[in-house]
């Protein structure tokens, strides 16, 4: 199952479009200088994610969970002319690479790293967000989200990343991290306030649109 869904994204990712020579670079150090490089978004969920963002062209965008910078960067590119995207990191091991890339792709002014914890950080925030990506602890996806619901303007976007969570969620797997997972979802689909659309990119990634006033209920 697991080779299958390898070839199945190896396929998609052969018809998706290319990613730039400084994502291509970033993509390989985090491979070679991280423990964990399968955290980071990669080209076919980067491509989702920098279309999504070309589309909506927002103005303020909030990221949780930066790792080393590859999904702020496909995100900012969709960015308005005056638009800034805040991203929290928790390790901040990670700052310089992130800063290194960031300033590469010349958004070092436009994407505000903030290390430390996110349940401190975002109410110091000012902005309204345009779309919110959360791929933090998944055991928080449900603190996080009532946190930035209300700071998201109507319209707008959360995306939630890892939501099978290698297909555990779609087994009904029972260790702690599952179960906490399948609560968010129910969570999600029940709030009258979103429509949301979950797709299996990757490790499936939670899509919810935040609804107008008077469309909700």
């Amino acid at each position: 199952m697991v080779s299958n869904l390898k070839k199945l994204t190896a396929l998609c990712e052969s018809y998706t479009s290319g990613y730039s020579e400084l994502l291509y670079e970033l993509e390989r150090e985090t491979h070679l200088k991280t423990l964990n490089p399968q955290m980071m978004s990669g080209h076919l969920q980067g491509r989702f994610l920098s279309l999504l963002s070309r589309l909506k062209r927002p103005k303020a965008i909030l990221e949780i969970g930066t790792f080393t910078g590859y999904a702020a960067i496909c995100l900012a590119e969709g960015l308005q002319a005056e638009g800034t995207l805040h991203t929290i990191e928790v390790n901040p091991e990670l700052e310089s690479l992130c800063r290194r890339y960031f300033r590469k792709a010349g958004l070092e002014k436009r994407i505000h790293l903030h290390l430390g914890n996110a349940f401190e950080i975002i109410p110091q925030l000012k902005e309204q967000f345009d779309i919110v990506f959360i791929d933090a602890g998944k055991r928080d996806n449900g603190a996080y989200y009532d946190l930035v619901i209300d700071r998201l303007q109507p319209g707008g976007f959360i995306l939630v990343d890892n939501v099978l969570w290698s297909g555990k969620v779609g087994l009904k797997a029972k260790d702690p991290d599952t179960l906490s997972i399948l609560e968010f979802l129910e969570k999600v689909k029940s709030d009258q306030r979103v429509e949301t659309l979950l797709l299996p990119i990757r490790d499936g990634l939670l899509l919810a649109e935040k609804k107008p006033l008077q469309h909700r209920g």
